[in-house]
């Protein structure tokens, strides 16, 4: 049995680092808040998005359109822009070593069909690893932290729509941590490249319009579903289609951002309570040797009594 001074020091020491943990868990808690609102933002914009294009989509449309483009010919698989997206810090469980996992089975797929990979990578953690494997890097950020903003995912996609555009990349993958509650962040592959041809919720699809009369007698607009469209479908477009792929990029950063948050969240606080279970341990270990000391050092006395009387 260890000494009760070997025994309180230990005790010590686990109190400093229960303290440690539990504020890590409260500021991870404090700042998962704000992420989960980040993320409810997100969604009803992109849906607004998605819904637009799906009404204004028509195949039509799509061949004059880049990030419209679909592949052409079921044995062309080209190369493939895949961004994995993890985070700068650890002592958030497997929450990396899963985003890891994901994107190493989804080059081994994609390599797998006969595609290149450029692989660029979003955080330190997925850049140590991929470092360590000697995989080339096409490219790297770690300035995107808790609270990724717009502006950052613009200029992390921007680059890639010109490749796409070019031809020099045929699709662009996303791995990331799709955030459904704290404690439930799968790790998700999603394809931002082509753009894929969107359905109309609960209408019958493409573009439903019509040529009307301007209401101020100039030329002729376009209605399609619930719109009335000005100056043309094309026009709109031209607009919309790059915004909505940097929303989905920025909606998997702010997803990844919350998800790394409930998983740090969620190691603190099971450290939290490992390091209470083991206190408690140690407090009923040193209770025992301190009463074993107790009893040695009576049983002493009372021999050293006994030895003086006689």
């Amino acid at each position: 049995m260890a000494k009760p001074r070997e025994l309180r020091r230990r005790i010590k020491s686990i109190q400093s680092t229960r303290k440690i943990t539990k504020t890590m868990e409260l500021v991870a808690t404090s700042k998962l808040k704000r992420a989960q609102d980040r993320v409810v933002a997100a969604r009803p914009y992109a849906k607004a998005l998605a819904g637009v294009i799906a009404d204004l989509y028509a195949p039509e449309l799509a061949e004059r359109f880049p990030l419209l483009r679909q592949p052409h010919g079921a044995g062309r698989r080209g190369r493939v822009a895949l961004t994995l997206m993890t985070s700068n810090r650890g002592l958030c469980g497997a929450f990396n070593a899963n985003l890891i996992r994901e994107a190493r089975r989804r080059i081994e797929q994609l390599e797998g069909e006969g595609a290149a990979v450029d692989l660029h990578l979003i955080g330190k953690k997925g850049i140590t690893y991929f470092k360590f494997a000697k995989r080339p890097l096409a490219s790297q950020r770690t300035d995107v932290g808790d609270r990724p903003t717009a502006a950052q995912a613009a200029e992390i996609v921007t680059p890639l729509m010109a490749q796409f555009e070019s031809g020099t990349v045929d699709a662009v993958d996303v791995v990331f941590s799709q955030f459904k509650s704290a404690v439930s962040t799968p790790p998700t592959t999603l394809r931002i490249l082509p753009i894929s041809p969107p359905a109309a919720d609960g209408r019958t699809g493409g573009r439903a319009d019509s040529a009307a009369q301007s209401p101020s007698g100039g030329p002729p607009v376009r209605r399609s579903a619930n719109y009335i469209l000005k100056p043309s479908a094309e026009a709109i477009l031209e607009q919309l289609l790059p915004l909505y792929v940097r929303n989905q990029l920025y909606r998997a950063l702010v997803e990844t951002a919350a998800a790394f948050l409930g998983a740090q969240r969620t190691a603190m606080k099971n450290a939290t309570d490992n390091a209470g279970e083991m206190l408690d341990l140690l407090r009923r270990t040193f209770n025992r040797a301190r009463q074993a000391q107790i009893t040695q050092e009576l049983a002493e006395i009372v021999g050293g009594a006994e030895a003086l009387k006689g």
